[in-house]
């Protein structure tokens, strides 16, 4: 199996995605640059976190167009899998690989702390190591996680079961826990398929003891898991 992970000027999360792939699940792993129009034959491609462009017009606006992405594209229509994490969730609202949009956090400030999430399935190459009402700790770090669509465009988000993470409290209940102000409390969503996830949360930052947390490690290893067994093209 072959991970690739795409560096746009400013991605400053690259590199921990890189280890976990790299060194702690000791994957075959390459960097993409932004300006690359092929994938070099990865299986996964994750779209890391930062702030590519500097976040010019809004995070993720100038990125969506980079060269690379006509090549995720391409990936994602013929089932390979992407994932998108925090800059990457939002390059990916902005490529129209998945529905929705992200506003200004409902504070108009920038937070950096843990969160806890609930497991909406666990029926998908990202979460086949997790269970559908497991309640996880990660940590976040953003200002445009707010995430929002209309009222109808949510219910058919619901109805499709494209709703992967929630916020919700350390007991996996709807009071407190939804920081940013997303609407219905969502931390992820991935496409019709299955195959396109993006999320604000970051799993690179607790996916070893050393970190204090291992929770996000489950993400990446049920991925390599699925991939290599084939359940992904």
């Amino acid at each position: 199996m072959r991970c690739g992970v795409v560096v746009f000027p400013g991605s400053n999360c690259d590199h921990d995605v890189y280890h976990v792939l790299k060194h702690v699940l000791e994957q075959e792993t390459v960097f993409l640059w932004h300006g690359d129009e092929d994938l070099k034959g990865c299986d996964l491609v994750v779209l890391p976190g930062g702030f590519s462009y500097g976040d010019y017009l809004r995070g993720g606006a100038l990125a969506a167009l980079s060269p690379v992405m006509a090549a995720v594209k391409r990936h994602a229509e013929a089932g390979g899998s992407v994932l998108g994490i925090c800059n990457g969730f939002q390059i990916l609202l902005e490529a129209g690989l998945l529905p929705g949009a992200m506003r200004r956090n409902e504070n108009l400030r920038f937070l950096c702390q843990d969160v806890f999430l609930r497991v909406e399935r666990d029926d998908l190459p990202f979460t086949r190591e997790y269970s559908t009402g497991q309640v996880v700790r990660m940590p976040i770090a953003h200002a445009e996680g707010n995430y929002e669509d209309t009222a109808e465009a949510l219910d058919q988000l619901e109805a499709g079961d494209q709703v992967v993470f929630r916020y919700v409290d350390a007991d996996g209940g709807d009071a407190g826990g939804n920081v940013n102000g997303s609407a219905r409390a969502i931390a992820g969503v991935c496409n019709a398929g299955g195959n396109v996830l993006g999320m604000m949360p970051h799993p690179e930052r607790c996916s070893e003891q050393i970190l204090g947390n291992t929770d996000g490690l489950a993400l990446f290893a049920g991925t390599v898991r699925s991939t290599l067994s084939g359940v992904v093209s």
